[in-house]
């Protein structure tokens, strides 16, 4: 995909993380430059997405803020009403409990931010081990079984993952080939800690 190349306001969505009407009111207030199709449909170029991604970033590694922004936003779109609200496990958690988790999601991102952005050192992966007892902690008092603890971690660590394969498809590399690659087995050391640590609470409590 080049520069030039122009993709669907579906597309430009998932890969900002924001649900499509979000993009749509960004191209009506002209923060986001788009064109449209004979058949009305917008497009957008994929160089003007990354720059608007880019203007929201708030750290370097820009590699980093993009794909913690896009797990972010696929994350708050599925809790508000996305296929989260189908999941058994999901439905038996109480508001409370659903809170606590959002903010405790919120935290382990911003923990995995920092790891990534200071090259994933091995001395802050006890950050994610205590990520992990966290979330153990909350839902084992919820009533969840590990089973189902680790279905719920896997439905959001996943958005990190994709998030990572979305932007490698969409943007080059800036120093080599092997920049996304060695970034997503650093995302996957991250999410494997956290997830060791919650089986690890569950088989000792």
């Amino acid at each position: 995909m080049t520069d030039s190349e122009w993709i669907s306001l579906r597309h430009a969505a998932d890969l900002l993380g924001v649900h499509p009407a979000t993009v749509r009111i960004w191209a009506d207030n002209g923060d986001l430059p788009s064109r449209r199709t004979p058949g009305g449909h917008r497009r957008f170029r994929k160089v003007d997405v990354l720059r608007h991604a880019q203007s929201h970033s708030e750290v370097e590694p820009l590699e980093v803020q993009l794909i913690i922004q896009n797990a972010l936003g696929h994350t708050r779109i599925q809790v508000g009403g996305g296929t989260l609200t189908n999941m058994g496990w999901y439905e038996t958690l109480s508001d409370e409990t659903r809170n606590n988790l959002r903010q405790e999601g919120m935290h382990t991102m911003e923990n995995l931010r920092k790891y990534l952005a200071s090259g994933a050192p091995d001395d802050q992966l006890q950050l994610a081990i205590t990520s992990g007892k966290h979330y153990a902690i909350i839902l084992s008092k919820a009533g969840l079984s590990l089973a189902d603890a680790v279905r719920g971690f896997f439905y959001f660590s996943d958005f990190v993952v994709n998030s990572v394969l979305n932007w490698s498809e969409l943007t080059p590399p800036r120093n080599s080939s092997s920049d996304w690659s060695h970034l997503l087995r650093q995302v996957n050391t991250y999410i494997n800690s956290v997830l060791l640590s919650i089986i690890e609470y569950y088989e000792t409590e």
